[in-house]
């Protein structure tokens, strides 16, 4: 973590600092591109994201067709292969101006270490985690990981989330023998043998199905608090120069959950992930007897405030970051809400309590249980 942070960030947040930052639009009348970050690539690295509608936005140009009929602005699209901590050496670097889809992780270790950020919508919540083991492991459940191998995408949403799931279970890091791998890295790895077991998303279900690795647990039915979350971030450079341009970004995304979120999409919204290289059976796998709506929602609710607050306490406790990071001025809902207000979206998605408790249905339920 330290070398990820020593150059890029402290570069760019001094530049911030002095007032030599390098935004991206020009002067009014002047082309404007608006850059847009992706933490992550789909299978040999194609440039495209998957389970979640941030890569909604991108596959289908939900954003681009938003300025359709502005000729000035251009949208461009950059996927990182280092997920997270990647990504933020470029927004420290001044190379973006909106992070889609970002791990909560990472998120709070930038807006830590001075990256000026605003949490404008859930990048996609309630995502499960998988433990993928080789098919012949002894290992059985969560417990028998006391001294194991186990794979971890360090930096990224992956690890607390993991952590989290160790706590639940009564454990901690210090039972498990982790290792530092990407997504990629961590699947040759197990698929060899070279470790015993890997925490990681949908990416397990195709080779749990040709056998390739064993699924032993999923955070599916467990605590309800566990999982990942991920949000939509713009630089607050960015904002304060184009409120205008972050008002039909944020438009936007908000279209791309609604489209991610309608069960009479369900195949359309598979067939658009398996552009990532993952099959369409994976995600019916990963989405049975869950709603879209669950996962693709850009709603900030008490749910999301309280898992980036306990997140932000992990982070602290772990020694992630040294400067707590005040989630509640760091969330700027404004655009969200004039959104939602915008497109007759106020209750369209379920919302939940801190604890996981659903609060509201959300219309979208409404609508599919009088369709069945």
């Amino acid at each position: 973590m330290k070398a990820i942070w020593s150059g890029a960030l402290a570069a760019g947040f001094f530049a911030s600092l002095i007032g030599i930052g390098t935004p991206t639009a020009a002067s009014a009348g002047q082309p404007i591109t608006i850059r847009i970050g992706y933490p992550g690539v789909g299978l040999d690295d194609r440039p495209v994201g998957y389970g979640d509608y941030p890569s909604i936005a991108n596959i289908g140009k939900f954003v681009e067709a938003e300025f359709k009929n502005d000729p000035d602005v251009k949208v461009t699209w950059t996927f990182f292969r280092g997920a997270g901590p990647a990504l933020n050496e470029s927004l420290a670097a001044g190379q973006l101006d909106f992070a889609a889809g970002l791990g909560d992780l990472p998120s709070i270790v930038g807006r830590s270490h001075g990256l000026q950020t605003e949490y404008l919508a859930s990048g996609g919540v309630h995502s499960p985690l998988y433990l993928a083991v080789p098919p012949n492991s002894t290992i059985h459940s969560i417990n028998d990981l006391r001294g194991r191998r186990v794979a971890e995408f360090r930096g990224t949403n992956l690890q607390m989330a993991t952590d989290r799931v160790l706590q639940v279970h009564g454990m901690t890091e210090k039972d498990v023998r982790f290792v530092g791998l990407d997504t990629n890295s961590a699947t040759a790895a197990l698929v060899s043998g070279a470790i015993d077991a890997s925490f990681g998303g949908s990416e397990y279900l195709d080779l749990a199905r040709r056998g390739v690795v064993k699924i032993i647990y999923s955070t599916k039915g467990d605590d309800p608090t566990l999982g990942a979350e991920a949000g939509l971030l713009v630089t607050k450079s960015f904002e304060q120069a184009h409120p205008d341009l972050t008002e039909k970004v944020v438009q936007a995304f908000v279209l791309a959950a609604k489209f991610g979120s309608d069960e009479a999409n369900r195949n359309k919204v598979f067939e658009i992930w398996a552009k990532s290289g993952l099959p369409v059976q994976s995600f019916v796998d990963d989405f049975r007897n869950e709603q879209l709506a669950h996962r693709n929602s850009p709603v900030i609710d008490p749910y999301l405030v309280a898992r980036y607050k306990d997140q932000v306490a992990h982070a602290k406790a772990y020694h992630l970051i040294t400067q707590i990071v005040d989630v509640d001025t760091w969330f700027q809902p404004k655009y969200l809400q004039e959104a939602l207000i915008a497109l007759k979206l106020q209750h369209y998605w379920p919302t939940y309590d801190a604890s996981g408790k659903k609060l509201t249905d959300g219309s979208v339920e409404q609508a599919k249980l009088a369709a069945d």
